[in-house]
Formats: structure tokens, sequence, C-alpha cells
């Protein structure tokens, strides 16, 4: 057996579960990864990407040294591979970015870049990386892709409690009492999760209610399966609450001293019978009715849900109306409840907290509050724009409206996750210039103007934030390849020239010796994060926010007292169809997400030996759909939509119901985004992955 000379404890770079793990060195390579026992939150548990899919960090295709596309200026461009790029010295890649940058922000002003920054980054990265944007460029046009996955869980919880964190701990999880768990498959998305959440069951005896179209994992140990046809969870939710309201299940002292429009609310249930829901989802009354009172009669209830609950013309409704089941049950503010969004990549929380979003500062503090904004402003020694920036689809339709001239694109493949790629290759296109700063030349690379190379999370120093709000460390544990730099480090070096070409007297501060000293910024400007220090992390392994002083010890669980807004808001809805049904032309609905051995746009797990296990695209059908088109297991196959057509192999299985077919989206050959509309909810701006119109053709 190897032995190694370092063991060095970091965070897992994937899913929001935020597993620790231990990285076993020897001559400057990672040969194995385990997990702690002893440490919070997987305690020994650790999923197939975290165990094995760590060897991406040493992919020889890692970038290496700065690129400069070479026929740079010209219009329209045109994706190139690598060879349409020369190498250069960093000085003269961020040379020519300042100087890119700056000339469009002089003619046209700093709304003129949208910028993405990134949840595969640290806090630390990002929280420099929108104050350059905020501070340098002169605009909020700064997101990321919480846009794309839980950006209705934010409006929804946002619009009802006021805040849109996850609420509970994963410690909490296997001493559950009952619990739903909704558009989320947790086994293959949030492995170490589904761990402790079958544990609760298996061992505590825990009542599980599962709702969801496809046959996941976590219906063998549901008590209930409430299989809804997809895109009608609102009529479920709203008559599970009808169940509730009407046989007064309902949490009469927490509703009075807790919330506020219950009796509105109560009225605007009256149609939506679980006979009314059945007749839309298809789901038997009777089930909706046993579902509402296991959540209801509990003890404790918790509720978890994924991106099948958000990415929907009605994402927005979809959280308010789980909001509106915990509010009038009193299942939040106490350990083993609350309202639980599950988060999909490795730090999009800390993304988020750190200021990666188009209308708050860090700590989700208000660009256009003038008090906020004024601390701000003089913490930086800087003016600051007043104005709400674009979202990242937003971002998309001013580039095409010619109102965006650039992009800066820091660590995310907007060319994969993008809905309507076709359209999204498009607009790129049109852009005047595109700066790239990533680990790996990616899709969006291909129409870069200068890549920078970053370092991997196993080469720098930082903290990531997981799902339920703990900041934990990472620690460099080999050398970063070539001349990759950290994004902070990159960012900094950017900035300041950036100033200087933009004539500014004034710096907005980005001489930082190390990651901790960005974090103790952020943390003096953000009272939520006062309490946490690099220092403090070392020795505790982990705070949760809100952490307001040293002494504080953080806050598992939220909202025991009372909640940001006040009062919880009891939210009436009214059910509202899809956007793109099914028809003779497009008769089945295409649903997509992610498998348990890749992990999004598989910039990272295609590059590792997960790859072995899934290298290819596939195609869910259900047998009586394959039987009717003449198709078998394993044959290639057409899926075609009103905006492009992929080729994938395909899995015959009843995983998914009879006209619904499911498509992962990691594979760049046959991107399901090619099929995807952008169709957005008009609250949350996020488009609806969940619900397209497809067609499917047997290949010859």
């Amino acid at each position: 057996m190897i032995e190694a000379q370092e063991v060095v404890r970091s965070t897992c770079p994937y899913c929001g579960v935020g597993c620790q793990i231990d990285m076993y060195i020897k001559e400057d390579q990672i040969f194995r990864v385990e997990a702690p026992f002893d440490v919070a939150p997987n305690f020994g548990r650790l999923c197939a990407k975290g165990r094995f899919g760590i060897d991406f960090v040493q992919h020889p295709s890692r970038l290496k040294k700065p690129l400069i596309r070479k026929d740079i200026g010209e219009s329209p461009r045109k994706a190139v591979g690598l060879e349409g790029f020369r190498e250069a010295t960093w000085e003269e890649a961020l040379d020519l970015a300042a100087e890119k940058l700056a000339a469009i922000v002089a003619q046209h002003g700093g709304d003129a870049v949208g910028t993405f920054c990134s949840a595969k980054a640290t806090n630390e990265d990002n929280y420099i990386f929108q104050k350059l944007v905020r501070g340098v460029l002169g605009t909020n046009n700064v997101d990321h892709c919480a846009r794309l996955c839980h950006a209705a869980s934010v409006a929804g919880l946002q619009l009802t409690i006021g805040s849109s964190a996850m609420s509970n701990s994963i410690a909490e999880m296997k001493d559950l009492d009952a619990f739903i768990v909704t558009g989320s498959n947790t086994t293959e998305t949030h492995p170490v999760i589904s761990t402790f959440l079958r544990e609760a069951v298996v061992r505590n005896g825990a009542k599980l209610a599962v709702i969801d179209p496809r046959q996941i994992e976590m219906t063998e140990f549901a008590d209930h399966w409430l299989r809804q046809k997809p895109g009608t969870d609102v009529a479920i939710f709203q008559a599970m609450a009808h169940v509730i309201v009407h046989e007064e299940l309902y949490n009469s002292d927490f509703i009075d001293d807790r919330t506020e429009g219950f009796g509105e609310y109560a009225k605007s249930l009256a149609d939506c019978t679980p006979e009314w829901a059945e007749g839309l989802s298809g789901v038997p009354a009777d089930q909706i009715r046993d579902a509402a009172r296991m959540y209801a009669n509990a003890e404790r209830a918790a509720i978890y849900w994924g991106m099948g609950i958000s990415q929907s013309v009605h994402g927005t409704d979809n959280a308010v109306s789980l909001a509106n089941l915990a509010l009038i049950t009193g299942h939040i503010g106490k350990p083993g409840t609350g309202l639980n969004p599950l988060r999909g990549q490795n730090n999009v929380q800390g993304c988020s907290d750190s200021g990666g979003l188009p209308n708050v500062f860090p700590g989700y503090q208000l660009v256009n509050d003038p008090d906020i904004r004024g601390k701000f402003e003089n913490d930086w020694g800087i003016q600051l724009n007043p104005d709400v920036g674009l979202t990242t689809m937003e971002m998309v339709d001013a580039a095409e409206q010619g109102g965006i001239k650039a992009y800066f694109v820091m660590g995310e493949n907007p060319m994969m996750s993008e809905p309507d790629l076709r359209h999204a290759r498009h607009v790129m296109a049109s852009l005047e210039f595109v700066l790239l700063q990533d680990i790996f030349f990616n899709e969006t690379a291909e129409y870069a103007d200068i890549i920078l190379p970053a370092t991997s999370f196993a080469e720098k120093a930082g903290t990531f934030t997981n799902s339920d709000r703990r900041v934990q460390l990472i620690r460099p544990a080999v050398p970063a390849p070539g001349e990759a730099r950290d994004d902070w480090v990159i960012l900094s070096e950017l900035a300041q020239r950036l100033e200087t070409e933009l004539g500014r007297e004034e710096s907005a501060g980005f001489e930082f010796d190390d990651p901790s000293a960005i974090w103790d910024e952020m943390a003096r400007l953000t009272p939520d994060f006062q309490g946490i220090s690099h220092a403090r992390l070392q020795r505790e392994d982990g705070v949760h926010w809100p952490c307001p002083s040293e002494d504080h010890p953080g806050t598992p669980y939220l909202f025991e007292d009372d909640f940001p807004s006040g009062r919880g808001r009891l939210t009436p809805l009214d059910y509202r169809p899809s956007a793109e049904l099914p028809n003779d032309e497009y008769p089945f609905i295409l649903s997509t997400g992610r498998v348990l051995y890749h992990w999004h746009g598989g910039t990272m797990t295609r590059r590792s030996k997960l790859e072995d296990i899934y290298p290819e695209p596939t195609v869910e059908v259900h047998p009586n759909d394959a039987e009717n088109l003449g198709i078998a297991a394993g044959d290639w196959i057409k899926v075609r939509s009103r905006r492009g057509e992929i080729q994938v192999r395909t899995l015959v299985t009843e995983r998914s119901p009879t006209g619904t077919v499911f498509i992962p989206f990691h594979f760049a050959e046959a991107a399901a985004n090619e099929l995807t509309l952008d169709a957005r909810d008009p609250q949350a701006k996020i488009p609806d992955y969940k619900m397209s119109a497809v067609a499917l053709e047997k290949l010859n």
C-alpha cells in the first residue's frame, strides 16, 4: 500500500453537502480520498464523486498559461478550439483584458458589461469578484448559476419568510419524525444527504412522502409516493393545504403568533380539493389526503426539495406553496423541521452569501438601500451604482439587444447551462469582448478572447459554505499546474489594472495578503458573518451563519423566535399550466437533471475516472413508449424539440412515467439544453428546464 507523505483536510468540490475529505498526497499527487468519521457534516460518508472523482485536479488538459485568441477583435466571433489561441504572459493577458474592459466601460458605461461569478469558487474569490464588478466596473450586473437552479426557491422564501437559506442542518436529518422529499432525486444528486434521510426511515421509523414524477430510489423508503404529472406541483401542495385546513389539522397557536393572512389564505383553498388536484395531476385524491395528514400530524416535520421544484415557470409558486404548508402546521423554527432547498453546487450558497447576485451586497444587503450602500461606499472609499443589476437571462436579453457589449465569466459555463443553446451561441458570438477565467477549456472558452488559468479547490485556500449555511475551509494540497493562479489573485491584479486604465484616483482596495484577510473584510461589512474567521474555522471545523460575534456558537437551525420578515406571510396562489405542453408533433415531455456519476456540465467529472462508468449520453424511455416507437434498450435515437435536436442512447425503464423522457445535462456532445426552452418564472427569472415538448425518432 502507498504511504502518504501528507494528508490534507478539505471540503469536497462537488454538491452542496460540503463533505469533509482527507486527501492523501505523495509526490505532489492525490492518490486516495477518504472521509473523516468524526467531523460534520458527513461523518465518514462520501459518495462516488467525492471519493473517486477528485482526479480531475490532475487531468492533463488543465489550463496552465494565459491564452489570447488569435483573431481577437473579429466579428462575429466564431467558436474555435485550443488551436485558435496563442499562449501569453500574465502581464500581456491582464494588460489586454483591462484595456478591453476599460474601453467598453469608458464608451458605454459599466452596465455594458455582464459578469458571472462562480458557485465553484471560494467565498473569498466571489467577494473580490463582486467588489471588482461593483467598485471598479461600476455595475451590479453580477449573477451566477443560482439563477438557473434555486432562484425560484429564493424568491418564494423571501416572499413568505424573508430568508432563502436552508433553515435546518444536515445533522438533524437522521432524527426526523416525518418529512417530504419533492423535486429531488436525492440519492443521485445529494448522495450523502440521502443516507441520513434513509437512516431516519430505517432506524428511526420516520414517515416519508415522496412527491415526484420519476420512480427515484427514495420512493422505496416512502410511506406515500405521489406520482404527479410533471408541472402540477402547485395543485398537489394546494390540495394538501386544503386538507389540513378543512380537517383543522393546522397549528392555531403558531398561526396566531407567527403568521399573517391566514383567513384570506384559507378562503383561497376552498376549491383546491384533492379531487380537483387529482384531475390535474393524476394523483388519487386519497393519496393526497394521506400525505397531508402524515405531514400535519407529525410532531416535527421537514420538507426537502431540489431543482424539480425550482426550475419551472411556476417555481416561485412551488416554493411559496411549500412555505404555506410549513407555516400553517408550525413545522419551522425547531430542530427536525423547516424548509430546506438542497443546493446543487459546492459553493452556490456561499457565492450568493458573498454578493454574487445583482440586487444584494454580501449577506443579502440590498444595493438600492441608501444606508447599506453608504456603508460599503465608506469602507471601499468609492461611489457605487444604486441600481439593481441584470440577472443571468436578462444579461442574455440585453446582449442580444446591444446593451451588453462584454462578458466576464469566472468558473461558469453558460454555453452548457443556458436554455436554448442555439440562441445562446448566437448571443455570445455577437459580443465585442469575452473574458474567461477557469481551470479547463470548455464550451464557453470557444467564444472567449482571453482565457486566464485558475487554480482548483485542491491548490488554494479559502472557504466554501454548504447547503445548511456551514462555512468550512479548503486547504492547498498540491501545487498549481503551470502558471495557474488563485482566482482572488487574478481578480486583484486585474482590478488594479482596471482602476489605472479608467483613471481612478482612489482605489476600492484590492491588496490582500491571503484569503483570510479577504474574509475579514467581508465579515466586517456583513453582520451574520462577524463571528467567523479562518482562525476559528481551523479550531472548530465549520460554523453555521448567522454568527454575529466570536462567542456565538453559530446557528444550526433558523427562525426559532421570529422570521426576518417579522411574521410569515401566508400567500394565496392560483394554479397555472406549464409554458410548453405536448402535442401531436411533439408528444413527449422532456425533463432534465443529474445522474450519480456526473455533475452539472461535466467539466470536472468527465475528466475523472467516473467517465469510464457513465461515458455517453442517455435518455430514459418508458417501456410502453419504447414498444410503440419500435425502440429497444441501447438504441441510438434522435430527440428533437422546437429549438434543436440531439442523439442519445436509449435506457428503457419505468423510472420515468409514460409520456415523459429524462435526459442528463452533463454531455456536451448531446447537450440537453439544445432542447429546453427559454420560458421563465416571472418573479425569479429562472428558465423552465423540467417541461419541454419533444419528439423521439429511431436512428438507423
